[in-house]
């Protein structure tokens, strides 16, 4: 991967009134690879991901896109992105085609080229057999497609995504995820925000978990795992009302490096399972705690998730605020 930095943040701070959205975040952002701000909604992400594309003044801080400052030279920071918010406003009654010209004329883009940007652009997408039909009459993920295209007419060197598949079904997801990949290998950089963990997993060559608008831990989706250490034993066991003695007595064992309570059982994060399990089981028997189900994987960025912010992606946070 290319290491020139693309996008440089340093302790960027955003204050609402009282509330700190955005809490001394630094990080950068390589040319080239995908970058992904992993939270829950609340979190801050689009905060972040707003201040960069000059919509909003850090409070302090400072952030620098191809080598412009986003306050100082907004201008130029914006002649070089290219952005995707969570909802477009996009007019029912226009077409795919006319969407993507009235875009044209507010980027002041010749006739000429924009009729060459658009033609390729809906080609890209796979939007060409359906340019010319009102937006009204697009799916979900067609309108999704009609979005990324806008974004991408200015032909700009980073793309901001927010939420890229927020509200899609599982097919439509998958296509807006091979556009991304295809985006990377053409050899673009991309931000995105998410709170989708299987999206950051297959997407983000690097991520920050940011959670209460503070980065909690960043690095790859492989790295962050390993970092973790150990593997997952989970038990699902008959009776809910034994778990909390079940951990009682697990978190004592020396070969359990964790416990945590899940709905239906424990997850016990291990050094070995093959030298946990027969203390796991032993503990569960003299407990007369019934073991219905006994799974063990690999970490995942769930686990990651939990290991840093002490809760799962999908709990709320409280007064948060939808950033």
């Amino acid at each position: 991967m290319d290491r020139t930095v693309a996008i440089d943040v340093s302790r960027l701070c955003k204050t609402y009134d009282t509330h700190k959205a955005v809490d001394d975040l630094s990080f950068q952002v390589y040319a080239g690879e995908i970058f992904g701000l992993l939270g829950p909604n609340g979190a801050g992400k689009s905060t972040t991901l707003r201040t960069l594309i000059t919509l909003l003044h850090p409070t302090s801080g400072t952030a620098t896109i191809m080598g412009y400052d986003s306050v100082r030279e907004a201008d130029k920071v914006r002649t070089v992105i290219g952005y995707v918010p969570q909802e477009r406003a996009i007019d029912r009654f226009l077409t795919g085609r006319e969407h993507l010209q009235l875009l044209g004329a507010l980027y002041h883009l010749s006739k000429e080229e924009a009729t060459k940007r658009i033609r390729e652009l809906l080609t890209l997408v796979e939007l060409e057999a359906h340019a010319d039909r009102p937006a009204k009459t697009y799916s979900g993920g067609m309108k999704r497609k009609l979005d990324i295209a806008c974004g991408l007419l200015p032909d700009p060197k980073i793309l901001f995504l927010d939420e890229p598949t927020l509200g899609l079904d599982v097919q439509s997801r998958l296509r807006i995820w091979e556009y991304v990949r295809m985006l990377k290998a053409r050899g673009m950089t991309v931000v995105m925000t998410t709170n989708y963990l299987d999206e950051a997993d297959q997407l983000c060559d690097r991520l920050a978990i940011i959670d209460g608008g503070k980065i909690k831990t960043m690095g790859s989706p492989v790295e962050l795992k390993i970092a973790l250490g150990g593997d997952i034993v989970s038990l699902t066991l008959k009776e809910l009302d034994r778990i909390p003695a079940l951990e009682t007595e697990l978190k004592r064992q020396p070969a359990i490096t964790s416990v945590r309570t899940t709905t239906k059982g424990l997850d016990i994060r291990v050094e070995s399972p093959e030298k946990a399990l027969p203390t796991i089981l032993e503990s569960a028997n003299r407990l007369n705690c019934s073991v219905e189900f006994i799974q063990y994987n690999r970490p995942r960025l769930d686990d990651v998730f939990i290991a840093h912010t002490g809760r799962a992606i999908t709990e709320s946070i409280p007064e948060a605020e939808s950033a």
